[in-house]
């Protein structure tokens, strides 16, 4: 729903026979936990029971407001989406769904090959909303719908709350948070369970980012993933890429479970980031929401109408970084006996229009039985790969390149079940020499630093009368300072030279504008600020 505004000395072994047998005697008392059969948690990262990444690409689905839309997760699946996240009551607040009801939720999102994120919407703004229920009473909920959810791992997740705290007191939140995950635990449930955040979801006050390791460590099963909501809140890329770098950083698993596009009133979002860096960072996304909403703004079909997409519609489905481009099927529903033959491979691709920092690229279409449903271009340095963008059709611009550079592409194609092609042959293009932009500016500043590390931010600025169209930021180290993660841009090092190839999300610096790189870093005792900066070649100034 759209939101507002971390060698034993013999007299000690009857010591120890008799706490062993006082934990075997406990053990009675306490459920085993069983480990995960299906979706799980390895690494920070959500996998199939395969052992497969899953990356969600999806949408939100009202159906405890409308019921009769049954053919809604059939759309979904059309236009590319592998997940759905799915609206019910718990009964508190709206008209309870049924275990019979959910039994059918989860029939249809097999048959359509989706899996299945159920959401229990009644917490809605608990503390701040009176009308909202508590994450007590969905646990209690879920419990009471155990023998439909039972055997349903590989296909479906449970978020057990949506935005379960308004923006009163949202340092509640853990607490009941923890208990709940527990309450499930100990009824048995081994599922994956996401939790939404605080403050109406969006977290802007950084609770669920400050307590997401406790509440993790919570869960005896490691089987849980958060959940952060993006709106308003969220309308640059820094305040972006630094809530999402912070749980991927620490190793711990997050979505984007909800996010809106359109401005209103409240704010205009920057989706086209958010888009970005999931599809960097490889993490989930579930936009808001199918249709339906009380601001058609917010609707991606039109009256549920597939084939009435709105502009937020097409945007998800078929924009840049967009559900067609980058979904892939789970396989699980590949491994059941559905498609596993991959496309042809994609011709090789050919260039032009090359310049100092990007090249468009085109390439003759895969074939498939069932249908391509999408193209990575991807870079080549010896056996490595890089994925440089993602498209539906057979051209994309690369941008970010860095000038008088020998640059080497590739092309895979996707289907619709996930299957990647063979990779076509390749093409190698050498971009011109770097054009000096007309003026630029560097401010650089460390944002916070403990022993041995420290976070830093890069302001780049155009301060010319022109755009600036792609770019590779270069500077030195004055002591062993060493990048281990950057985002904004992507960063390679060579001794104490550091060069970064602007993301395709930063890679247009407006005249007058300006892009905010963030990074962390290695260090020794001291730490002190590069003082050189050239942005494609031309010296910048440094404030």
């Amino acid at each position: 729903m759209r939101s507002r505004t971390a060698s034993v000395p013999r007299v000690a072994k009857v010591a120890a026979a008799l706490l062993g047998l006082l934990l075997s005697l406990l053990s009675f008392s306490t459920p085993a936990q069983a480990a995960p059969t299906g979706f799980r948690i390895e690494n920070g990262r959500l996998v199939e029971a395969s052992g497969n990444d899953f990356v969600m690409r999806g949408v939100n689905h009202a159906h405890t407001w409308y019921p009769g839309e049954t053919q809604s997760l059939a759309d979904v699946k059309s236009l590319g989406a592998n997940t759905v996240r799915v609206v019910l009551s718990d009964g508190h607040r709206w008209t309870k769904n049924s275990a019979q009801d959910v039994a059918g939720v989860i029939a249809q999102c097999k048959a359509n090959r989706l899996i299945c994120v159920l959401e229990v919407h009644d917490t809605t703004g608990y503390g701040e909303e009176s009308a909202a229920g508590t994450l007590d009473h969905a646990a209690d909920y879920w419990i009471g719908l155990k023998e439909v959810l039972a055997g349903q791992e590989d296909y479906v997740i449970i978020n057990i709350g949506n935005e379960p705290w308004g923006n009163t007191n949202p340092a509640g939140w853990t607490d009941p948070t923890i208990a709940a995950v527990k309450k499930l635990r100990n009824a048995g449930f081994t599922h994956t369970i996401m939790v939404d955040a605080p403050n109406w979801g969006q977290d802007w006050q950084g609770v669920m980012r400050a307590n997401a390791k406790s509440v993790y460590d919570a869960d005896p099963t490691g089987n849980l993933i958060f959940s952060i909501h993006m709106y308003s809140v969220y309308d640059t890329a820094q305040e972006i890429t630094d809530y999402l770098n912070a749980f991927v950083n620490a190793k711990l698993p997050i979505l984007i479970g909800e996010f809106g596009g359109p401005a209103d009133q409240y704010g205009d979002p920057d989706e086209d980031t958010m888009m970005a860096v999931a599809q960097q960072l490889r993490l989930g996304y579930l936009a808001w929401s199918w249709s339906g909403n009380t601001d058609p703004i917010l609707d991606l079909a039109i009256e549920f109408d597939r084939t009435r997409l709105s502009s937020w519609g097409q945007r998800v489905f078929n924009g840049a970084n967009g559900i067609a481009a980058t979904s892939k099927e789970a396989t699980v529903y590949s491994s059941g006996g559905g498609d596993t033959t991959p496309p042809t491979a994609p011709g090789a691709p050919t260039a032009s229009e090359v310049t100092s920092s990007s090249v468009k690229l085109a390439w003759s279409a895969a074939t498939d039985a069932t249908g391509v449903t999408g193209y990575d271009v991807v870079r080549v340095s010896g056996a490595t790969e890089t994925t440089a963008t993602t498209t539906t059709g057979t051209t994309a611009t690369v941008t970010g390149l860095a000038p008088s550079t020998a640059h080497t592409f590739a092309v895979y194609a996707r289907d619709a079940a996930g299957n990647r092609s063979p990779r076509s042959a390749t093409v190698t293009v050498t971009t011109s020499p770097g054009g000096s932009p007309s003026a630029c500016g560097v401010g650089y500043r460390v944002t916070s630093s403990w022993p041995g590390g420290f976070q830093g931010e890069i302001v780049l600025r155009n301060t010319g009368a022109s755009a600036i169209n792609g770019w590779t930021l270069r500077w030195t180290f004055p002591d062993s300072q060493r990048v281990t993660n950057l985002w904004g841009g992507t960063a390679t090092q060579s001794g104490s030279e550091v060069s970064v190839a602007a993301a395709s999300y930063t890679a247009t610096i407006p005249a007058a504008g300006s892009v905010t790189l963030g990074f962390t870093a290695t260090r020794s005792t001291a730490n002190p600020s590069p003082t050189a900066f050239t942005l494609n070649g031309a010296t910048c100034s440094v404030s």
